[in-house]
């Protein structure tokens, strides 16, 4: 009976809680929001929501508060539109470029031929700084394509578990190797900033197109041409902005608002897109798009006639040969 007493006690006073204040109407209960308040069923309320107004939340992060941040709308039709647009346009259309360009120049040969005697040009720890990024950016590269524009390639494909699969160990993975992509720009940046510093002779370079589009003539070049320089400086100035973003995105608690991460998303991606477009060009002259150019960073030596055609003042700096009368600095095709 004792029992049967307490329950029904607890029953009115839990009856009583539930019950609108006296005058109040079920569906009139009022809120607080900021320092008004509202009738949660008014269409005010929502259009306050909506605005981005911040209430109280007890939790530590202050961000719980805001129960829809308009900028996210804004976010996303950003990146969802223009960005994987314009992005996929650019991959696209470089490797477009590229194909058409091997079917008309072809593989750029050595000229003069293998001379059969070789130079030094990158020792061991230039090798290591070089493949530490360039498979860092490639394992990066492909994971972040994959979670940018992998449902719209390889969902149907693979199928949606199999997909997802994939891109949950690509995220982990881009999570780590970033840190070794980061360590590679580093020592790039410190074993080879001297030699990437622009130079007078970096404008003849480029007037010249490098001397990749045919004629008589390399124009000179010391141990980095105009190109090459250009890549450099892509990749340490846009490595280090997605590398500066990449570790608000993995640590964005105390590091970024909400609205930094939103921002820290789009150049994330959009830089990174641009590098990969860069890059794409920079793997296709060092592989099959230029004769002896893989070897500068496969063994370290590269053919004579090949660093005198393409770096020829390095060359002479190299061997302690003598300058070249004004005028007659461009090495000749023999």
């Amino acid at each position: 009976m004792l029992l049967a007493l307490t329950m029904g006690l607890a029953g009115e006073v839990a009856a009583q809680g539930m019950r609108p204040a006296p005058g109040q109407e079920p569906g009139d209960y009022m809120r607080e929001i900021g320092n008004t308040r509202v009738d949660a069923n008014n269409v005010g309320v929502w259009r306050q929501v909506r605005q981005g107004v911040q209430g109280y939340a007890s939790i530590p992060d202050a961000r719980a508060g805001t129960l829809v941040q308009p900028e996210g709308e804004r976010w996303r039709a950003l990146y969802n539109g223009p960005l994987k647009q314009w992005g996929g346009y650019a991959l696209g259309a470089m490797i477009a470029i590229l194909a058409v360009f091997f079917l008309v120049r072809g593989r750029i040969r050595i000229h003069a031929g293998p001379s059969g005697r070789t130079i030094l040009r990158f020792d061991a720890l230039d090798r290591f700084a070089h493949w530490l990024t360039a498979v860092s950016f490639i394992l990066l590269a492909l994971s972040g394509l994959n979670i940018t524009f992998g449902r719209y390639v390889l969902l149907p494909l693979l199928g949606p578990s199999a997909f997802a699969t994939l891109t949950m160990w690509g995220k982990v993975m881009h999570n780590y190797v970033g840190f070794a992509f980061i360590a590679g720009i580093v020592l790039m940046l410190v074993l080879w900033v001297k030699d990437n510093i622009p130079e007078g002779h970096d404008l003849t370079w480029i007037a010249m197109g490098g001397g990749l589009l045919g004629g008589s003539a390399h124009p000179p070049s010391r141990k980095f041409n105009a190109g090459q320089k250009l890549i450099f400086w892509s990749v340490i100035l846009g490595g280090g902005a997605i590398s500066y973003t990449g570790l608000g995105l993995m640590f964005p608690v105390g590091w970024f608002g909400t609205q930094d991460l939103q921002l820290s998303v789009l150049v994330h991606a959009g830089t990174a897109i641009g590098l990969i477009t860069i890059v794409i060009a920079h793997i296709y002259i060092g592989t099959m798009g230029m004769e002896g150019a893989f070897d500068a960073m496969g063994t370290g030596y590269v053919d004579e006639n090949w660093a005198r055609e393409h770096h020829g003042i390095w060359v002479q700096e190299t061997l302690g040969e003598p300058a070249p009368p004004s005028g007659h600095g461009q090495a000749k095709h023999a």
